[in-house]
């Protein structure tokens, strides 16, 4: 149909999303803008610069330092789209899509508004009273929350810094180190539940994994 495509957000999301449009649909005409006064902003000019010659030499329209107004056609025809495109995608923020938990188990504060499911330092689902939801009838957890659909920290009295667990970056590195943390955790309570199990091979007492503050190179 040769429809016009604007992604509002050059971030990790929105230039991956147009760069697969643009792959799979030749014939769409791909805008794509943000804010800041380049790609990727998290990123070294160096690689915020390659992304963008890719996304020159295959057509798409880039447009920064660009403030995202819908409701302006002033603001579409500063960026050749006059009248507006023919589809959106608005690719900035976090919202939760936590819809299919019970509303005990939601953060009533956080990125977006809340709505993001609660932990404890095993990882395991929790309501917003600090009690674990999801505990069988010996006391371990069944059902464990990782990657971006957590809270992203482990709440507590005082001041955030003086929390469990402060806010971790809503990025894959972390997401992936409390992927093994959850894992080890149901191994665990197989291994105590159905197995029978006590202790490890070297004798000491089997018990749950906690979650840390996850530094490193990949959180930056």
């Amino acid at each position: 149909k040769n429809a016009s495509v604007l992604v509002v957000g050059a971030g990790f999301i929105g230039v991956e999303w147009i760069t697969e449009l643009e792959h799979f649909f030749k014939n769409l005409k791909l805008t794509i803008i943000d804010a800041l006064p380049q790609c990727l902003g998290p990123l070294p000019a160096k690689a915020a610069n390659y992304c963008s010659n890719y996304m020159k030499r295959h057509g798409i329209k880039e447009h920064y330092n660009m403030k995202y107004n819908a409701k302006d056609l002033n603001f579409y025809a500063s960026i050749g789209l006059p009248g507006g495109a023919d589809k959106e995608y608005v690719c900035i923020g976090v919202k939760a899509s936590n819809y299919f938990m019970p509303a005990e188990t939601l953060s009533e504060k956080g990125p977006g508004g809340g709505g993001w499911i609660l932990m404890d330092m095993n990882l395991a689902v929790k309501s917003r009273d600090g009690k674990v939801w999801s505990k069988d009838e010996q006391g371990y957890p069944r059902i464990f929350a990782i990657g971006d659909c957590n809270y992203g920290c482990v709440d507590g009295p005082g001041p955030m810094d003086a929390w469990p667990i402060p806010a971790i970056p809503k990025i894959s590195y972390p997401g992936e180190e409390e992927a093994i943390v959850a894992i080890r955790n149901i191994e665990k309570v197989d291994k105590l539940v159905f197995r029978g199990l006590k202790t490890t091979h070297m004798g000491y007492p089997i018990e749950l994994a906690t979650m840390h503050w996850p530094w490193g190179a990949g959180m930056f």
